[in-house]
């Protein structure tokens, strides 16, 4: 006879210190397991208070309403007859940590021992991790905990739970991707169960590293792993996107949804504990606590069993279609006609879609946050386009320097989605601006067209920039109240995570807005983006979008026709600038290193000098600019080389914008090349000359 057990794991979008919404949702999934016939019950990382609130773990408020949100969830008779197993801060010995509490009355508390504490993570600064492997104490419950089971200690530390039937190990969101994950040795002394709690990010492309991540749990030692993960934002800069999962023996047979907009999603799956798996060890190293409880029937010779799926992936543009938005305001986007902001106008556009797919799926949550968006509390959204309507207005903001091409291709992109879409020209407040300057200094500054100076031709483009964003919020603000509406707008940018980079943008211009959807995301993918949704959503206004030079159109038209393009106003391409945020970021390279990269892999097209240029020419503009980025707009993380200055990527905003010393150990370089070159005939030039460099850059470590 078999050892089947029926086991749930969830994504629940938790949200910090909403202890209310918070336990309804951890209600709400367990109550879902139970009636799928589950005996055990895994939650997300934090779940109890949530996992972003920050310098709040600090505030002993916060560990007080998590234990009465753990009293309420002991007496709730939704948690009898199934383990749970909650992720809450616990303080133990005046040291915080963060917990798994598992309990049908309280089992065991299993403190977390590596701690995230790289990119967006900084859980040392809130947390300690538990360094005792394999041990365990007592912890006293509080009064108010006692009340309720009766107990006055339980287990706190490295431990396993047993029951009649099996053995549960967990490990907690960064421990798995650990190269001594706790996984490893559980499996060799017995453990059969994993569970995993965690509060993962999203990134483009990552979920496929999760995926393999959780099949090699199983695949050499065999057993079941439960994964567990926060969905939404979390009132923070992350998206957690779910994909929640069961594995079986290196095979995934449970998957969740990586982006939904169900508050709840519960994943169960029913398996053999009998299926073969490799010997383990006879040694039994963790301190297991035993529990009166059973996992499986004992009666289930019929009861079948979940079989192997294919994990199906979103490409990088279905990603960034679903994976920005939830509805909590209508929005207002200035709208150039260009890739970014008509990229952020197809992300709503999506978001429109899926709001509507999921009220005719009958989800009452996402048809009450719709109602009270458009303040009607009988309408029903029937069609995308009409709800974009309803929720969505765009403004296309003209001067003397926009063309008829980018208010022709914003027109058009405007009709296709169904926004209300304003046509403003800002020439007015200009001169305005100006004539008030001009009274107070008696000059009048010209652009470099009409003989104006550098410094005159950028403050009149600023100019421009910076009043566009003043009238994106007065019109946020009683654009509906002119239309006898009730409510305001949230303000949505449009700038990408390459011109955040170079800081290629004004400073207070619409790139300061409420959100930026597409802040973590890079020019190339937002073109790839916009090429996926022309046939998806037949919005066939993007293909001249795409095409078109990327422009400010900030400076005088040349005989009707744009003169000004983001390129050449950077000095690089955005797919350079790609490569150059990659390696700045994610190689950790600076001036030096990043030139000794970059001959080789631009080998082809850029000769060493004109490598070293770049190089140079990005760091002056990255540094004189970096000051941006301490105001920037709050946009979700969705690149691995994002240069948001808040959490992720944190250097100076006031540098020496010379770098005399790092320029001038690149200069070295390039003359040893030129020496080198004219020394050097015959075939084998190339690579001689790349050794010789090579060695210059990696060889003996000293400078």
């Amino acid at each position: 006879m078999g050892r089947k057990v029926t086991v749930a794991t969830c994504s629940l979008n938790q949200w910090a210190l909403d202890f209310d919404g918070n336990l309804q949702r951890i209600l709400t999934s367990i109550e879902v397991a139970k009636s799928r016939g589950a005996k055990y019950r895994l939650g997300p990382e934090l779940e109890v208070s949530g996992y972003g609130c920050a310098d709040h773990f600090y505030e002993s408020d916060t560990l007080l309403h998590s234990l009465q949100v753990l009293k309420k969830l002991l007496e709730s008779p939704v948690t009898q007859d199934i383990i749970c197993d909650v992720g809450m801060p616990i303080m133990h010995h005046n040291v915080r940590y963060n917990c798994r509490v598992v309990f049908l009355r309280i089992l065991l508390i299993r403190p977390k021992m590596q701690m995230a504490n790289y990119g967006n993570y900084r859980e040392l600064r809130w947390f300690s991790p538990w360094s005792r492997s394999r041990q365990v104490e007592e912890y006293f419950l509080p009064r108010m905990i006692q009340e309720v089971t009766g107990q006055e200690t339980v287990p706190f530390g490295d431990c396993v739970l047993s029951t009649k039937d099996t053995c549960i190990g967990s490990e907690m969101c960064a421990e798995l991707w650990n190269p001594r994950s706790p996984h490893i040795d559980m499996s060799l002394d017995g453990v059969e169960i994993f569970t995993n709690s965690s509060a993962s990010h999203h990134e483009l492309r990552k979920a496929d590293q999760r995926v393999s991540l959780v099949k090699s749990a199983t695949t050499k030692s065999g057993g079941i792993y439960l994964y567990a993960n926060q969905r939404g934002c979390d009132g923070d800069r992350l998206y957690y996107d779910g994909c929640c999962m069961v594995a079986i023996n290196g095979d995934i047979v449970a998957q969740g949804a990586q982006f939904s907009l169900d508050d709840v999603e519960v994943v169960t799956a029913t398996l053999d504990l009998e299926d073969p798996q490799p010997e383990h060890s006879q040694t039994r190293r963790w301190t297991a606590v035993k529990v009166d409880f059973s996992l499986s029937s004992g009666d289930d010779v019929f009861l079948p069993t979940h079989q192997p799926i294919t994990w199906q992936f979103h490409t990088p543009e279905e990603e960034i279609r679903v994976c920005v938005f939830s509805l909590q305001a209508g929005f207002l986007l200035p709208l150039s006609g260009g890739v970014d902001s008509s990229s952020t106008a197809c992300i709503v556009h999506s978001m429109c879609v899926l709001v509507c797919q999921a009220v005719q799926d009958g989800n009452v949550q996402v048809l009450r946050d719709v109602r009270r968006v458009v303040g009607d509390e009988a309408y029903c959204p029937q069609r995308p386009k009409e709800l974009c309507g309803r929720v969505f207005t765009t403004c296309y903001m003209a001067s003397e320097n926009s063309s008829e091409g980018t208010r022709g291709r914003a027109k058009d992109l405007a009709a296709q989605i169904g926004s209300a879409h304003l046509n403003i020209n800002i020439d007015l407040a200009v001169k305005g601006m100006l004539g008030v300057f001009s009274m107070v200094t008696g000059k009048l500054p010209q652009f470099r067209a009409s003989g104006g100076s550098v410094r005159e031709n950028l403050a009149l483009q600023n100019v421009q920039a910076r009043i566009r964003m003043v009238l994106a919020y007065l019109f946020a603000q009683l654009s509906l109240w002119a239309r006898g509406k009730p409510g305001g707008l949230l303000v949505l940018g449009s700038a990408n995570v390459d011109e955040s980079l170079t800081g290629y943008f004004t400073k207070y211009d619409c790139s300061s807005a409420d959100v930026n959807p597409i802040g973590g995301i890079s020019k190339t993918d937002l073109k790839s983006f916009l090429l996926y949704c022309v046939d998806q959503f037949q919005l066939p206004a993007l293909t001249g979008i795409v095409a078109a030079p990327p422009t400010a159109e900030l400076e005088p038209l040349t005989d009707g026709q744009v003169s000004q393009t983001d390129e050449a106003d950077m000095g690089m391409t955005y797919s350079e600038l790609s490569v150059i945020g990659r390696l700045r970021k994610i190689s950790k390279c600076g001036p030096y290193s990043m030139f000794c990269k970059l001959i080789h892999m631009w080998k082809e097209a850029f000769s060493p000098s004109e490598v070293a240029q770049k190089v140079k020419h990005f760091f002056r503009m990255y540094s004189v600019n970096r000051h941006k980025m301490t105001t920037v707009t709050p946009s979700y993380h969705a690149e691995s080389y994002s240069p948001d200055d808040n959490r992720f990527d944190l250097r100076p905003f006031l540098y020496n914008t010379r770098w005399t010393w790092q320029f001038r150990c690149i200069d070295n370089e390039v003359v040893i090349n030129a020496e080198a070159h004219r020394d050097l005939v015959g075939p084998d030039r190339s690579g001689r000359v790349q050794t010789k460099i090579s060695k210059l850059c990696w060889g003996s470590g000293r400078m």
